[in-house]
């Protein structure tokens, strides 16, 4: 079973490595029934936050369940989010 990570690119590599962190904690805590049993993790980059709300939007629309991790620290903008649910659109992105 893999964890899909897809964090924002036009963070700092730093706040990238936090946020990716951050997404896989929530998705524990948020998802505790889950398949995923700490396997293979997957960090995928994705261009912005309007990039990532375009992929939120089709996640939606295919019925994929995920978890968002918004950052307090800046403005409680979505900077990650997290799925063990595999989705097409994830073979398009690169790794982070």
């Amino acid at each position: 079973m893999k964890l899909y990570v897809i964090v924002r690119k036009d963070l700092s590599v730093s706040k990238r490595a936090v946020q990716a962190g951050h997404a896989v904690a929530q998705f524990c805590l948020c998802c505790p029934f889950s398949r995923w049993k700490n396997n293979t993790l997957i960090y995928l980059g994705i261009k912005n936050l309007n990039n990532l709300k375009k992929l939120i939007n089709q996640l939606n629309n295919n019925n994929i369940k995920f978890i968002e991790f918004r950052e307090p620290d800046i403005g409680n903008q979505i900077t990650a989010i997290a799925t063990d649910q595999y989705y097409k659109m994830f073979d398009k992105m690169k790794l982070l």
